[in-house]
């Protein structure tokens, strides 16, 4: 008996372009299929590391005082309310009229006064604050009232003070000096070295410090009851310390062309 024969199978593979990567597997006929070949990707192009130079930059910067305030004060008891007031308000306009001729504004003058019975008398008290810019005015002002009034009118000590916003300003002022000292030493060392300075990466203020007065002065605060004008405004003086951090990018030079 013959055997009959297998039809013998055919397979159809196809073939798939390098370019086609997005389909994996190779098709055969009847639906089934084949793992397909990936082709390696290319490596990327190496990136040339950023050189860098990293510095430190320090500034300290300080303020004086730019405002002091001096308070006059005129007080008079008498058994008769009219005498009192007439005596305290005789004193008062001397003042403010003093004032006035020395330049003083007088939104820079505010005036109060306190009117009470005691047991067997009046007593009326009045207070001339005022706020001087002027430093050398205002020693001359108080000596001149010191010379004429009696010694019913007390003439406090100044105190000195800063405008609001003064500390603000100050912090601006000493990280803007920090950071350039930085970019100053950086720009010394890449000069130094043969480079060009880039721009900068990083920016970063790492430490900060304010103080009033003088940290290596103790005997600021045994004399502050009789320290001169001098030395309060010395105590009054505001001080700001900074220290910044920064990455600089760092260039070569670029070569001169020579001219034929």
């Amino acid at each position: 008996m013959s055997l009959q024969q297998t039809p013998q199978s055919r397979v159809f593979v196809e073939l798939l372009p390098w370019a086609d990567r997005g389909r994996e597997n190779y098709l055969l006929s009847g639906g089934e299929t084949l793992p397909g070949l990936r082709r390696p990707l290319s490596p990327a192009p190496a990136q040339t590391p950023t050189r860098e130079v990293h510095v430190s930059g320090t500034a300290e910067v300080s303020a004086s005082p730019d405002r002091a305030q001096v308070v006059v004060r005129v007080s008079s008891t008498k058994e008769a309310a009219a005498e009192a007031k007439k005596s305290v308000c005789r004193r008062l306009d001397y003042i403010t009229q003093s004032l006035r001729q020395q330049g003083v504004q007088s939104e820079n003058v505010t005036v109060t006064k306190d009117f009470k019975r005691l047991e067997n008398a009046y007593h009326m008290e009045a207070e001339v604050c005022i706020t001087f810019t002027e430093f050398g005015k205002m020693q001359n002002i108080c000596n001149f009232l010191v010379e004429k009034l009696d010694s019913s009118v007390v003439i406090s000590q100044p105190q000195f003070y800063h405008m609001p916003g003064s500390l603000e300003n100050l912090r601006r002022q000493v990280c803007l000096a920090a950071v350039e000292n930085a970019w100053r030493k950086a720009q010394e060392v890449c000069n130094l070295v043969g480079q060009t300075l880039g721009k900068p990466l990083i920016i970063k203020e790492e430490e900060t410090k304010e103080w009033e007065g003088q940290i290596d002065d103790p005997q600021s605060s045994r004399l502050s009851g009789s320290s001169t004008v001098q030395q309060k405004i010395k105590s009054a003086t505001i001080h700001a310390a900074s220290k910044v951090f920064i990455t600089f990018e760092v260039k070569g030079r670029e070569k001169k062309k020579k001219h034929t």
